[in-house]
């Protein structure tokens, strides 16, 4: 009887450390990013907030542009990844252009957990809206100041941005459909983190840009007037396979308490430490993650 009364002690208690470990399941969780500076760092802080939290994090930053991220999102090669709401708004669902910060975001979030079952945590207030720029000297030259002016001159201007900006409905063929039938001099298709350079070097005049690239503010470039609203808002949230979230509940407590910090002025700032400074994402990331309490030291 003592035999006994100690095996099914002996099996509690595995049972219990076994329930114990990863709250129910793996904790195992992977986290993408796409394939610039932003993506970088904000994969990073999702992966270093997880972990900090009891999670193992497989990381595949740098994944790809958004057709690739949101793929591999459905078929469940990654479990979540930074988006923007304009993005999810325009090139994933396909909707047309709304203004509204908020109705943007309830937009998104109800239609990808109604098509995708994925889920979109709290937004973070920083807009990384898609961008053209110019050196202020190019511009002046031209009396450029707007998207209008932009088009007037545009057989005169070489455009240099990332390769599905030519094919995206908030890049080429957005512009065309907003502001009328035009053509560039040329387009050049690079990698995003060679943009900036081969501007000032020249090669091109106007650049593809985002409201939070360190770049705007570190090399004094004029960001072009949307004159005509072509772009919605651009907030960044985690986006989340819903089986995920089921599974792992506290994930999105985790995630959210970073949104509030997520502010132009601070996104800015860390993206140039990598693009202008030369240090490396997580490193950045970790440091801010640490100054913010978010994470042990």
């Amino acid at each position: 009887m003592k035999k006994l009364v100690l095996a099914l002690l002996a099996v509690l208690m595995a049972t219990a450390v076994l329930s114990g470990c990863g709250g129910g399941g793996d904790k195992t969780v992977t986290v993408a990013s796409k394939d610039f500076t932003e993506q970088f760092i904000l994969g990073e802080m999702y992966s270093l907030m997880l972990e900090n939290a009891g999670y193992t994090v497989e990381r595949k930053l740098n994944l790809g542009g958004t057709p690739v991220t949101q793929q591999a999102l459905l078929d469940g090669e990654i479990d979540l990844y930074p988006e923007y709401t304009g993005t999810g708004l325009l090139t994933v669902l396909k909707l047309g252009v709304m203004s509204d910060p908020q109705a943007v975001y309830d937009t998104v979030k109800a239609d990808y957990q109604e098509q995708f079952s994925l889920v979109w945590l709290d937004p973070a207030p920083m807009n990384n809206t898609q961008a053209l720029a110019m050196t202020k000297d190019r511009a002046a030259e031209l009396g450029i100041t707007t998207f209008s002016d932009m088009v007037a001159h545009a057989d005169e201007l070489v455009l240099i941005g990332p390769p599905e900006f030519v094919e995206r409905e908030d890049g080429i063929p957005g512009l065309k459909r907003v502001y009328g039938d035009f053509e560039f001099k040329d387009i050049l298709t690079v990698d995003p983190g060679l943009r900036y350079q081969a501007l000032l070097n020249g090669e091109a005049d106007v650049v593809v840009a985002f409201g939070t690239d360190g770049e705007l503010a570190a090399y004094d470039l004029l960001s072009l007037q949307d004159d005509k609203g072509l772009y919605p808002p651009y907030q960044v949230a985690p986006v989340v396979r819903q089986a995920v979230l089921d599974e792992h509940e506290d994930i999105a407590e985790i995630l959210n308490s970073l949104a509030p910090l997520l502010t132009d002025s601070t996104m800015q700032r860390l993206n140039n430490e990598v693009s202008g400074n030369g240090r490396e994402p997580d490193e950045v990331a970790r440091e801010f993650l640490i100054e913010q309490g978010l994470i042990d030291g």
